[in-house]
């Protein structure tokens, strides 16, 4: 069983590199980018080739599921770097190629707002996809950079599985019917990204759970059996939104960016508006086996808790990193 975690932006430090092994994190898939421009996005992934040179016998750079299982037979961790936002291309689709050359395998099309390529989560109306869109999904699609819509509306998500000529992401969020934050998708947003062969991550952020910091394993994993049962194990994963030792500096960074000069608190409030505490039984990486205890609590059988817990990732990288066939 391989085990990979589809989303975190913790403060990287050895201390979680370290933690990435005790709990047998074959693959993360790391932000490295919410609002920053290419230049901004490139001096990020200067630091992680800093962190590659440092800790090599931790992490190892990920650009192919191949990766992936050399990172598992060598007992380290491979990095996939993704955007949440698609400021790293600016307004220039010639950087789609030139960021997946140097290593991206993710990028959202939103974050929360409109940009220039479809609608976000937190916007009055959804006008789908725009026509830069359509023409930048084509291109990751050429070259193999994945369609996210995690922070995406409905209507755009719906469009961008729809239009795309390979399956989609949501790389975290859970079901809106679960637990109704603005974050979490619709079962139309879901069975569209599905049915078209794409993957839905869980989400253990705890704005995204139901009872928050307080919910159970069992209610999440419940949740988990709940959606399998309607979209088909086989298309689902864990993105836990793990955002590990990060000061609430950067939750501000995450929801206000450069587009505005008031606070928005996003899913958070004026009375609470850094992060929120984690569930106890998922505090960092050394948990991440706990999921595994509590499908199996659940009723999934072995081959379905080997695909949530990454088997199911590991393929979708497979098919969908490479250029296109």
């Amino acid at each position: 069983m391989y085990r990979i975690d589809n989303l975190q932006y913790a403060n990287w430090s050895e201390k979680i590199f370290r933690q990435m092994r005790e709990g047998g994190l074959d693959a993360v898939h790391v932000t490295i980018a919410y609002h920053e421009n290419f230049r901004e996005t490139v001096l990020n992934m200067e630091q992680w080739n800093r962190w590659f040179e440092q800790f090599p016998h931790l992490i190892v750079r990920g650009r192919s599921a191949a990766d992936v299982r050399h990172a598992h037979e060598t007992g380290r961790t491979a990095i996939f770097f993704g955007f949440q936002n698609p400021s790293p291309i600016e307004d220039d689709i010639g950087l789609v190629e030139i960021l997946h050359d140097l290593g991206a395998r993710f990028m959202q099309l939103t974050y929360n707002n409109q940009s220039l390529l479809a609608t976000g989560c937190y916007e009055d109306e959804d006008t789908g996809l725009t026509r830069m869109g359509k023409q930048v999904v084509r291109e990751m699609n050429r070259v193999g950079l994945v369609v996210d819509m995690s922070h995406s509306a409905d209507r755009s998500t719906i469009e961008a599985a729809d239009f795309s000529e390979r399956p989609i992401a949501i790389t975290h969020a859970n079901p809106h019917a679960w637990q109704p934050a603005l974050r979490n998708k619709r079962d139309e947003v879901i069975r569209a990204v599905t049915s078209n062969g794409g993957m839905l991550g869980f989400s253990l952020y705890p704005h995204h759970l139901k009872d928050k910091s307080a919910c159970t394993l069992a209610s999440f994993c419940q949740m988990i059996a709940d959606t399998a049962e309607k979209f088909g194990a086989e298309h689902l994963g864990i993105g836990s939104d793990l955002c590990q030792d990060q000061p609430d500096s950067v939750v501000e960074w995450m929801r206000v960016g450069r587009w505005t000069k008031e606070i928005d608190y996003g899913e958070g409030s004026a009375a609470a508006p850094g992060f929120p505490p984690m569930p106890d039984w998922y505090q960092d990486n050394r948990d991440f086996g706990n999921i595994a205890q509590g499908l199996a609590d659940v009723g999934f059988s072995q081959a379905e808790i080997e695909g949530v817990m990454g088997d199911n990732w590991l393929r979708f990288y497979e098919h969908n990193f490479g250029p296109k066939p």
